[in-house]
């Protein structure tokens, strides 16, 4: 019996492990990079919790934001909501494993002709 408790231990203290269908989000800002990640239990989506990295300043170091034990879905639309937020900030944010959005500002080239605009097409100010 004692040569099973170890292996029962591990069943029941078993760690979260991130979820295999890239369920999290990458963020930057300038130079500086983030990353939110949601942890399962092995094949169920509860419990779950949302992690933070600040991949940038403190390399290998995480935050736990939100755990749920039972409420299916509530790590996953925390964790949306804080990207929106991080958004809102003027971070820019993709799910994890996709590529990063593409800055093709310097891309873009002036107009080969000057348009001329007349008087009649100026708003005037009242």
């Amino acid at each position: 019996m004692k040569k099973y408790i170890p292996a029962i231990a591990l069943f029941i203290f078993s760690p979260l492990v991130h979820a295999q269908d890239g369920t999290g989000y990458q963020c930057s800002l300038d130079e500086v990079n983030r990353r939110i990640e949601i942890y399962y239990e092995t094949g169920d989506t509860v419990p779950c919790e949302v992690h933070y990295f600040k991949d940038t300043e403190m390399p290998g170091d995480r935050q736990v934001l939100w755990r749920a034990q039972n409420e299916e879905g509530y790590c996953e639309a925390r964790a949306a909501e804080f990207v929106e937020k991080l958004r809102g900030m003027g971070w820019t944010c993709w799910a994890a494993g996709g590529e990063a959005p593409r800055d093709d500002t310097d891309d873009l080239t002036p107009a080969e002709e000057e348009i001329e605009i007349s008087e009649s097409e100026t708003p005037s100010a009242n």
